[in-house]
Order: structure tokens, then sequence, then C-alpha cells
């Protein structure tokens, strides 16, 4: 939607209709249900999947695939990365879990019944994190840009810039398909930016401001809003953050409520 503005510089000159974005709409929150979280997870990648949330967890020598109850935040089912590798976002399609890792260029494929890894994948540049429709991957890597991937040989086969009134969002983290958009964390932000797919444009905010007080924990640098997922079936949306000791249930607020 574009409003106008007139302006003149002095007493008889031509105006001038200037076009002027109108500001993006920024949602608030209401908390729903808190369950635990696993204060030793330092989450990268997060979705549900058949009533568990599946993560993925950083830092070189910590990093894991885990299978994890909601209700208690329980894991029930866990795969460590070797030594060297710092593990980042994860995604499901079909009956594999694909992973990536942070500097390396190298992603993982697992078994999503065992965990058993199947095979890797190399890609350029670092990777951040992971989600999906029914027909792509989605990629991000710290930029502005979403890499768009073929499921089934997980090269890149097209990009997204994305931007919010013209300018570009740097940082896009953590992303998870909602209702036809992606929703991507904002690395050392308490926002989640609504991008529509098809144009890259931030069609709405999310502001998480006061969810968590990330000034108790240990490390509270690091320790930031990170992880959304998402019950299609139940229409439930979830957001955690790195080595939080909670994972919220939430509902937005549309903007003026």
């Amino acid at each position: 939607m574009i409003r106008w503005l007139a302006c003149a510089a002095t007493l008889g000159a031509l105006v001038v209709a200037l076009p002027v974005q109108a500001a993006t709409p920024v949602y608030g929150y209401r908390v729903v249900h808190t369950y635990p979280h696993d204060v030793s997870a330092y989450t990268e990648g997060l979705f549900y999947k058949d009533g568990y949330l599946y993560e993925s967890t950083g830092e070189a020598g910590e990093s894991t695939v885990r299978k994890v109850e909601l209700e208690s935040g329980k894991v029930v089912q866990r795969h460590d990365l070797p030594a060297q590798y710092f593990g980042e976002g994860i995604v499901d399609w079909g009956p594999h879990i694909v992973q990536l890792t942070w500097k390396d260029q190298l992603g993982f494929v697992y078994d999503t019944r065992t965990f058993a890894q199947k095979r890797t994948f190399y890609y350029s540049g670092e990777g951040w994190a992971l989600t999906r429709n029914d027909k792509q991957i989605y990629m991000s890597n710290g930029s502005s840009k979403l890499q768009i991937l073929d499921p089934e040989t997980l090269a890149v086969v097209d990009t997204i810039n994305v931007t919010d009134n013209g300018q570009p969002v740097l940082n896009l983290n953590e992303l998870e398909w909602v209702k036809g958009e992606i929703y991507a964390n904002v690395w050392m932000t308490d926002r989640i930016a609504r991008i529509d797919p098809a144009t890259g444009h931030v069609k709405g905010w999310i502001d998480l401001t006061g969810l968590f007080d990330i000034g108790k924990l240990p490390d509270p640098t690091n320790d930031v809003l990170n992880g959304i997922a998402y019950d299609a079936q139940h229409d439930r949306l979830f957001v955690t953050g790195k080595r939080w000791p909670k994972l919220f249930e939430i509902t937005l607020v549309p903007p003026g409520h």
C-alpha cells in the first residue's frame, strides 16, 4: 500500500508527489503454553513432526540432532555430530532429515527413524537454517538472501532477496514455513520476519520483546532467541532460544490490539 506525500520547496514551486511506503505491520504475541527446554541445547534448527520436536544444536564438540517430547522436553533420540562440526539448521524431507553445518560447507542427510547418516552434500558459504514447503527447501546463510534448494539433489536452484520497504534484511537465521509464509528469526534481535516467498518482501514483523529475559542466562550475548516450529495440524506456533529453559507456544496479536 502506498501513500503520496506532496511537498513544495518554495512558494510557487511545482508540487512533486513522492511515493512513501506504509510502515510494515508489527504483531505482538500471547503465550498459550510453556514447555521445558533443555538448557544444554544451543538451538540452531527446530521443527515439529508427528507429535515430536526435532532440534539441531550447535557448538563444536556439542552439536546434535535430537527428537524431543514436547510436553516433557525429554530427549528420546539423539545423534552426536563429529566434534569438528558446528551443527546448524535442519528440515525433514520424505523419510530423511537434512542438516547444515556452519562454516564447513558440508551437510548431512539422516534417516528420520534411526538417525543413521545416509549421505552428505556440499554448498558454498555458511549454512544457518532450513525450512520447506511441499515442493522446495529454503536455506538461510546469515545474509539477506534465502537460497532455494532442489529437495532431491540439495543443489541451489534460485535465490530470494529479502527486503523490508526496499531495504535488505540481514542476519536471517532460523526458518519455518507457516501458512504460505517463511518466518525467519533475525539474529541478535527479538523479532521474526514474515516473508512472502514469491517476492521476498517482509509482510509483517513479530515482536517478541519480553518473552524471556536472556539477562538471566550465563551467556546473554549469545543465548538469543532462535528456533521456530509450527504444528500445521493443530495450528500451534512454538518459539525458543539458545540454551533457554523454556519453549513457548504463542499466538499472534494483530497491530493495535
